[in-house]
């Protein structure tokens, strides 16, 4: 169905809740606790989350085919696999994410803006990473662009943090796209920033932007040398922005939702 809204009371008002996981026999993309395919869909206030826990490994709150989808104020809970952008136009605002690794992946053509990025508590012997964007061809135009967010240790990771490894992420597939602009980056954040998926595949095809990021962990002196990788200018910024990497002004305005459609 197209053009559905669901409107909860608040985060942690509205919560829709499942426990599905790669552990207990689901795929991962049938582990998620909700899924929407229809175009143009909305969400406002409320919360998504998959309760299997960090030892169930791959474990969906969210997935979203949905082009042209829109999701406003709402929070989405896991730890490995959280929010799953698997395709289409996505724009994310004001949102929070926990997870542990690989929390935010797919292959949609995403924005996340003015959102909180919470990482949790791994478990042992494994590494946070963020994101893994699944571009497997270099002509799709896709990615994932996060934009004036704040990524921070949850609660339960704050103790933890410097003992365990949490990186900004790493190449599901060759062509993998993720950026980071004018966002907080906690020092939680590895100084190398990005993380090896398997040897050295993808690192000369991937694209892993930074852009006037600022906190403990956004010093660009010590990342990764790998040739995918780019502190950004101003210009190649701008083209993962809300304006140019969504084409908001056709499809955003009319969910009045608010956005900030330049860097």
């Amino acid at each position: 169905m197209k053009n559905l809204m669901f409107v909860g009371d608040g985060i942690d008002r509205t919560i829709i809740t499942g426990k599905r996981s790669v552990k207990d026999g689901w795929t991962t993309f049938k582990s998620a606790t909700f899924a929407v395919a229809g175009k143009g869909f909305i969400a406002k206030g409320m919360t998504f989350q998959n309760t299997a826990g960090a030892m169930k490994y791959q474990a969906v709150a969210m997935r979203s085919d949905s082009d042209m989808s829109v999701f406003y104020r709402c929070s989405f809970k896991g730890y490995q696999d959280t929010l799953y952008v698997h395709s289409q136009r996505q724009f994310y605002r004001e949102c929070d994410i926990y997870g542990t690794v690989d929390f935010i992946f797919g292959d949609g053509v995403v924005v996340l803006q003015n959102c909180k990025i919470y990482v949790r508590k791994p478990m042992r012997n494994q590494k946070n990473t963020v994101t893994a964007q699944g571009r497997s061809d270099p002509n799709e135009n896709t990615g994932i662009s996060i934009h004036r967010s704040v990524i921070k240790a949850a609660s339960d990771f704050r103790s933890s943090q410097g003992k365990i490894k949490t990186f900004l992420g790493r190449p599901w597939k060759r062509y993998s796209r993720t950026v980071f602009m004018r966002s907080n980056l906690g020092g939680l954040i590895a100084p190398a920033g990005w993380l090896k998926s398997n040897g050295n595949f993808a690192l000369k095809t991937l694209y892993y932007g930074e852009y006037s990021n600022t906190g403990a962990g956004a010093s660009t002196t010590g990342r990764v040398k790998w040739g995918g990788y780019h502190v950004m200018s101003s210009s190649m910024a701008r083209k993962f922005t809300v304006e140019k990497f969504l084409a908001e002004n056709s499809w955003i305005p009319a969910s009045r939702v608010p956005f900030t459609s330049n860097l």
